[in-house]
């Protein structure tokens, strides 16, 4: 059989789930709701608001936050529709989805943490100097710049595993699909799974 073939048989994938036990599920939605939708829209709305705010620290914690809503927007409602329906399916094409923005928001926030980390160092070692090394245009550049790599770094990453064949099974054994279970139900060649350290 082909690799074409073997990929075409896997139209969905079932999720395990993060737990099978009823009064565990309404405290998880409301957890998974509250925490981390509501608490980053909140960071961004304050950093947003306040004037006194508005440098180069918050601009990078601000773009954090957004980096951490868009985690849990990308995974968060397949997991409220497992806890709350007992929906466990996830299409293909959900599936390669879900990996593709979450890897991508992965690597945006790698390059926003190494951008914060240069922004402490210059306010730390050149104080005098920091004002015009981190003004507001390269901060928007090094956003823009993580933004673009994080998205085609992800490109390149959901490309190469899903052109791998599927042959397995079909039950992802987590609460998303993320590529370490994903790539445990490939049959190809073994060194193909070490994409799954870009993770």
């Amino acid at each position: 059989m082909t690799s074409m073939e073997n990929r075409s048989e896997v139209n969905e994938f079932i999720l395990t789930g993060l737990t099978d036990t009823q009064e565990l599920q309404v405290p998880l939605f409301l957890m998974f709701t509250l925490i981390t939708l509501v608490g980053n829209l909140r960071i961004i709305a304050l950093i947003s608001l306040n004037s006194c705010l508005h440098n180069a620290m918050y601009f990078f914690l601000s773009n954090l936050s957004l980096v951490d809503f868009g985690y849990s927007s990308d995974i968060t409602p397949k997991v409220m529709a497992g806890l709350l329906l007992g929906d466990k399916v996830i299409s293909y094409n959900g599936c390669a989805t879900q990996v593709f923005f979450f890897s991508a928001f992965a690597s945006i926030e790698s390059f926003l943490l190494a951008f914060m980390a240069y922004d402490h160092h210059a306010a730390v070692c050149k104080p005098l100097h920091y004002n015009t090394i981190m003004t507001s245009t390269i901060c928007a550049h090094m956003i823009s710049g993580a933004y673009i790599c994080g998205f085609l770094t992800s490109s390149a990453l959901i490309g190469t595993t899903f052109s791998l064949s599927l042959c397995k099974s079909n039950i992802i054994h987590h609460f998303f699909c993320d590529l370490p279970p994903l790539l445990a139900l490939t049959c190809s060649d073994i060194h193909t799974r070490e994409i799954g350290s870009l993770s």
